[in-house]
């Protein structure tokens, strides 16, 4: 016998929460494959100065959302066939797999705060290893000067801090963006463009996060109260 009642509002209300949820983690997948893919964090961090490799700390965060929304997807959809079937043990596993991923997006989230920092930080230093051997007369053995002038290029930028206005003018004509060697002024610096480019992902990012977070809790409490629903009616 079926679920009646306020029981059986709660389990269509389930269904839309679910349908949402599949629909969100669809979206989280589709951003986390564009910012895995945009022309920007990729000209950066695939570039190797000498033997070294860009940092990746951010590519790894964002395999984490690709994964957690190929999971979510696939958890919506055992949300949305658990609810409709009203069966206990669907929903018991659905609420399973969302406290495990609840747990994984806190973890993610504590990792994500503790080393917002970091990542730009990291990538401010390569950038500065790559300026210090691009004014060397053996840059070329290094690949510095390729490496700063895919940095200038991608983000419209010229030189670090300490360098704005003091930079000789052959040394700009020869590595920054044309477009930029008359301007040349603080808000040009690569290290404030750096900033700039990764919080702005990392914002998207958190509010994705808090969103999710927020449905996944809502649909925690439907996905119990619906299973105690179907229990008790299956005992009349």
């Amino acid at each position: 016998m079926g679920v009646e009642g306020c029981t059986k509002c709660i389990k269509y209300l389930l269904f839309v929460f679910n349908f949402i949820f599949w629909l969100a983690g669809g979206i989280i997948l589709g951003v986390a494959l564009w910012l895995r893919h945009d022309t920007q964090t990729t000209s950066i961090l695939y570039l190797q100065l000498g033997d070294k490799q860009a940092p990746n700390t951010f590519y790894v965060g964002i395999y984490i959302l690709i994964a957690v929304g190929a999971v979510m997807m696939f958890v919506g959809f055992l949300g949305c066939y658990g609810a409709i079937q009203e069966s206990q043990c669907l929903l018991g596993t659905f609420f399973t797999c969302l406290v495990i991923l609840f747990a994984c997006e806190v973890a993610a989230g504590i990792w994500g705060f503790v080393n917002k920092d970091q990542i730009a930080k990291d990538v401010k230093q390569f950038y500065d290893q790559a300026f210090q051997q691009a004014l060397m007369a053996d840059s070329d053995a290094s690949n510095g000067k390729a490496v700063v002038k895919t940095f200038h290029e991608t983000l419209d930028c010229c030189g670090p801090d300490n360098a704005i206005g003091t930079l000789p003018a052959l040394w700009r004509e020869d590595l920054c963006p044309k477009a930029i060697q008359k301007v040349f002024v603080q808000n040009l610096s690569c290290h404030k463009k750096i900033d700039e480019l990764f919080s702005g992902k990392l914002y998207l990012i958190g509010i994705a996060a808090i969103v999710v977070a927020v449905i996944m809790i809502f649909e925690m409490i439907l996905s119990m109260v619906l299973c105690c629903g179907i229990r008790n009616s299956s005992v009349y």
